[in-house]
Parts: structure tokens; C-alpha cells; sequence
């Protein structure tokens, strides 16, 4: 069974141990926007695949690459345009293609008549 990146499964400790970071930081990076975590019933932070993920992302960039977290916003902000407009450039192309396959089907079978 294949394992929904968006489902929310882990409490903030969790989230934290796995990460190796403090859960305060967890808790920073949801002030300033970096991360936006489900919330159960009873308001607790819910953290999923994906959101572990996109904080291991964070981590590489601070960590690694020196990058502040105006600057991480920034490059995830963009990065997500990115994403999304390599979504509708992918869109585009099927919707040609099928357009170009459905007129070499006309153009053969009026060929055949």
C-alpha cells in the first residue's frame, strides 16, 4: 500500500527527533511560513511525509548552503512557481499531443476513404 506523502502522522516531538532539531525550531519555522502542519481536533501539530521532507529541504539549505530563513522563504517560494508552471508546461504538451494524435487520425482515415 502505497504511503500518502500529505497524510499527517507525526506529533511535533516526533517530527523533531526525527529531524534532530528542537521542537522549538519546528515551531519558528511555522511562525515564519516555512512549513504549515496539519492540526488534530485538539490543535495539535500534525506533521506529514511531505512536511518532513520539505523541513529536511530547510535543514540542506541552512545548514549546508549558509542560507538565511528569508532567503530559504524565497527559494521555496520560487521553487514551488517553478513546480507549478513545469505542471502546466507538462499539461500543455498532453493536450498538444493529443491534439496532434487525434488529427493524424483523421487525416489517415480520410485518407482511407
Amino acid at each position: 500500500m502505497a504511503v500518502n506523502p500529505d497524510e499527517p502522522v507525526y506529533v511535533i516531538s516526533v517530527a523533531a527527533r526525527m529531524l534532530r532539531v528542537h521542537p522549538q525550531t519546528l515551531r519558528m519555522y511555522e511562525r515564519v511560513g516555512l512549513v504549515h502542519p496539519q492540526r488534530s481536533q485538539a490543535n495539535i501539530r500534525l506533521y506529514s511525509e511531505g512536511d518532513l521532507e520539505r523541513l529536511r529541504h530547510i535543514q540542506r539549505l541552512t545548514r549546508e548552503l549558509g542560507v538565511n530563513l528569508a532567503g530559504v522563504e524565497i527559494i521555496l517560494d520560487l521553487l514551488g512557481k517553478m513546480e507549478a508552471l513545469q505542471r502546466r508546461v507538462q499539461a500543455e504538451m498532453r493536450r498538444q499531443r493529443r491534439e496532434i494524435e487525434r488529427e493524424l487520425r483523421e487525416e489517415l482515415l480520410g485518407e482511407e476513404r
